[in-house]
């Protein structure tokens, strides 16, 4: 089992600046990717970056490309997503999540194993 602890969330106007971290205890060993994903109101939840721990590359959803950074300690346990040039459309409770099995494109929602509780953001205009 993996536990998840998503914080760093709150509100910001557009243009701003939120740092998200989310820190992973247990079998952290066991993971091959951590990952965020978002969900608005009355929408589906949506990928928004990953970071593979093989080889380390980073994964972006053309909406946050540019704007949003992924990271993390090199450890599998923490990992954390730097939100620039925030805009309202952003607004949304924020997930953390552990990819274990690779049979999913790191993308995909379903492929991932263990989720934290999220944490909201709110982008104001």
């Amino acid at each position: 089992q993996v536990q998840l602890v998503e914080s760093g969330g709150g509100a910001a106007q557009a243009g701003g600046s939120l740092r998200l971290s989310c820190a992973a205890s247990g079998r952290t060993f066991s993971s091959t990717a951590m990952g965020w994903f978002r969900q608005a109101p009355g929408k589906e939840r949506e990928f928004v970056a990953a970071i593979s721990w093989s080889g380390g590359d980073r994964f972006y959803a053309d909406s946050v490309k540019g704007r949003f950074t992924i990271s993390t300690d090199n450890g599998k346990n923490t990992v954390w997503l730097q939100m620039n040039s925030l805009k309202p459309e952003d607004t949304a409770v924020y997930y953390c999540a552990v990819k274990v099995l690779m049979a999913l494109p790191i993308t995909t929602r379903r492929g991932y194993d263990y989720w934290g509780q999220g944490t909201q953001v709110t982008v104001s205009s």
